[in-house]
């Protein structure tokens, strides 16, 4: 990862602020206020900041770090929004299929099956529906009325022909839409992203992307939290927002979590350019920043979150990130590229245990639901979820057989 020195010259108090969160460091006593003191932390400091949050982690979750084993599933590329950064979405004129077909997501999942993955990611373009006539046909000729209503379809095929768990990103969503979504996907998840609206101007990451405004990303998590539906969420780093912004949505996420308490896992996501993008001459996000961020998400989530990076855009560094109070390295597939990131593969599972094992963590494979969201409550899974949630699980929760079983397969 680049590594800038545009930091910010003055200093944060450190001892008083390690008093502080020492004396309450595992109840909710920080404010927003307490927090944008935060700011000021400089480069000399980033190294006891980090300490501090990893304290706070390993109160809550010990040494182990997660993965989900999972393969990706681009259900549909088009997308009615526009984001300087992505390359993900397509035209209708530069996709070799409009949607996926049945018959594709099954042989994919068949293949990821037999590999062990346990999480079924379908990721998708917003609504294209809404911007192309391409996709209101595609959809019409097959019988539905929108992307989602074949996304659940998609769900219900992979829950009921598989050992798959679905978990799904379709962007914003209605409350029914969830509803129809919830039996046949265990969980669902959307990007926050950034609180700020400066990224929505004339000439913005979000100028042509409507679905990106906080107001309805965050009406998409309530929604959620109001149908116990275990959810990811996160935020987005290096694409224009400064550190009170991300403290302001990092406070979003956690005043949700507050009132439904569904919130399973936050992403702490770093900018990479890439050159067919609108924003390929803005530089990487810091390395400096992508630590401060993922302290500073640990410290005001409390020891029990479960924050996470992606190991693959970080592939030189990542585990260093552990230091930072990470328990979580998200989706890794051993299948299917990154769509998202093409450019930047999956770490080996080998490789991504040597290294975890090397800072002195233990690598665990997880299902898409974690267990405190199954093990002891039926609040966030439907039945036959859960049925498959216990059986592909251990006694506590993790994926049966453990990281030996992808290791080292007998």
């Amino acid at each position: 990862m680049t590594v800038h020195s545009n930091h910010l010259k003055s200093r944060c108090d450190l001892a008083n602020a390690r008093s502080r969160i020492t004396s309450g460091i595992f109840s909710d006593i920080l404010s927003i206020q307490d927090v944008m003191d935060f700011v000021h932390i400089s480069e000399s400091q980033i190294d006891e900041y980090c300490l501090l949050a990893s304290e706070i982690r390993d109160h809550g979750k010990g040494n182990v770090i997660t993965f989900s084993p999972k393969v990706f599933i681009p259900l549909t590329r088009l997308c009615r929004d526009f984001c300087g950064y992505c390359t993900f979405r397509q035209d209708p004129s530069e996709a070799d299929e409009l949607y996926l077909s049945p018959e594709q997501v099954l042989e994919v999942v068949n293949k990821a099956q037999a590999l062990g993955c346990t999480e079924a990611l379908f990721t998708l373009g917003e609504r294209p529906e809404l911007r192309y006539r391409e996709a209101m046909d595609w959809l019409k000729t097959h019988g539905y009325d929108t992307t989602i209503e074949y996304l659940v379809d998609m769900c219900r095929l992979v829950s009921f022909s598989t050992s798959l768990i679905p978990h799904v990103n379709p962007g914003t969503m209605s409350y029914r839409e969830m509803s129809q979504l919830r039996p046949h996907s265990g969980s669902m998840g959307i990007m926050l992203e950034s609180i700020s609206e400066n990224l929505h101007v004339t000439g913005g990451p979000h100028e042509f992307a409507p679905s990106k405004r906080p107001s309805v990303r965050i009406k998409t998590t309530k929604i959620a939290g109001e149908l116990n539906i275990p959810f990811t969420s996160g935020i987005l780093i290096g694409i224009g927002e400064s550190r009170s912004d991300r403290i302001e949505a990092l406070f979003a996420l956690h005043d949700i979590h507050k009132n439904y308490g569904n919130i399973q896992e936050v992403i702490i996501q770093n900018f990479r350019t890439k050159d067919n993008i609108p924003m390929r001459d803005s530089p990487d996000a810091e390395s400096l920043e992508l630590r401060w961020t993922i302290a500073t998400a640990r410290i005001i989530l409390g020891s029990q979150a479960n924050i996470q990076v992606p190991p693959n855009l970080n592939s030189e560094d990542y585990d260093t990130y552990i230091s930072a109070g990470i328990n979580d390295w998200g989706g890794v597939s051993p299948l299917t590229i990154d769509y998202v990131n093409p450019e930047s593969p999956w770490p080996k599972l080998s490789e991504l245990n040597r290294r975890t094992s090397k800072m002195g963590f233990n690598l665990v494979p997880r299902l898409p639901i974690y267990p405190e969201y199954f093990m002891d409550t039926d609040r966030y899974t439907d039945v036959n979820i859960k049925r498959k949630l216990l059986e592909l699980s251990d006694d506590q929760g993790y994926v049966k057989g453990g990281i030996q079983a992808y290791v080292d397969p007998k």
